[in-house]
């Protein structure tokens, strides 16, 4: 039997925002509030800055305890939290949580650890996103294929509750520097949307190199081919199609009918247009909701971890 839900704070914190939530002991969202202090900003006071943070959520309880996940456990962040290898429970995240010392917030505070996934000689890891998966498997979604797209896009396996397995593909990244700097940023210049070259992409993205469908991009636009205002859609197709067409790889001709995104309808939209041309479907998460699931599922069970 779970010991009785408290008020709770949930902090994800990544690299240059962080969002937090004070989830009330009856599971509601009771206030939240969002800056850009994320991990680089708050390098060096990170607890003068959750005491700041703390501010701006009213209706605080002076004992609730404070839980954060993302890049702040990272070795640039408050505590280099160890990570925690795949393959375990989700649920089980409540009793990894590493305390960290914080003597002027008048709290328990802990960061939820990221995980690390090994096989095949290869590694992978991911700070927040462990978070969200429990969020999900919360929710009763508890099996199946994960799409967290972002900077660092991720990938994950979940069985019966448990992270089996995952993938980072740097899409967010690429697309960033490839967009504003080196051969492709003068074709990526005034975009316009255009669908027709991103599912153009998607396609040339199935049997070539990535680095070369990345200049053809360039020849396309050079060559008339294809109009400077489209590279934008045309380079977003490339880069997400590579990630679809990996995963079609990996599943090879037992593909699933449903892969879960968990993330904002413009983040998510890109992966809906590759899906439906993959004809999977794309269930889309609210990160929101997901993230507020974690928290209640969290909440009961923060004190007696850090106790």
């Amino acid at each position: 039997m779970s010991p009785p839900a408290s008020a709770l704070v949930g902090i994800d914190w990544g690299t240059t925002n962080r969002r937090a939530w004070l989830l009330a002991p009856d599971g509601t969202c009771a206030a939240e509030a969002a800056d850009d202090q994320g991990v680089l900003a708050a390098r060096g006071r990170f607890e003068a800055s959750l005491a700041d943070l703390l501010l701006h959520l009213p209706g605080v309880p002076a004992d609730a305890p404070v839980v954060m996940s993302g890049m702040i456990g990272s070795a640039m962040g408050w505590q280099e939290v160890p990570y925690i290898e795949a393959g375990q429970p989700l649920e089980s995240l409540a009793q990894a949580l590493v305390p960290v010392p914080a003597p002027t917030l008048g709290r328990p505070a802990a960061i939820v650890p990221g995980v690390r996934w090994r096989g095949d000689g290869r590694v992978d890891v991911m700070r927040g996103e462990e978070t969200q998966l429990l969020g999900a498997v919360a929710l009763g979604v508890r099996d199946g294929w994960f799409v967290l797209p972002g900077t660092h896009s991720k990938w994950a396996e979940v069985r019966d509750g448990r992270l089996v397995a995952f993938q980072t593909f740097m899409t967010g990244e690429l697309y960033a520097l490839l967009s504003t700097q080196g051969t492709l940023a003068a074709a990526s210049r005034d975009p316009v949307a255009s669908p027709a070259a991103f599912e153009a992409g998607v396609a040339a993205a199935r049997d070539g190199a990535l680095s070369t469908t990345l200049f053809g991009c360039r020849a396309k636009v050079v060559t008339g081919e294809m109009p400077a205002a489209h590279a934008a859609s045309y380079l977003s197709g490339l880069l997400m199609g590579a990630e679809w067409h990996d995963r079609r790889r990996t599943w090879g001709d037992r593909p699933p009918a449903q892969v879960h995104a968990i993330g904002s309808r413009a983040l998510a939209e890109g992966h809906a247009a590759a899906a439906a041309l993959m004809r999977v479907k794309l269930d889309i998460l609210d990160p929101r909701e997901v993230h507020l699931a974690a928290l209640r599922h969290l909440a009961p069970r923060v004190r007696q971890a850090l106790s």
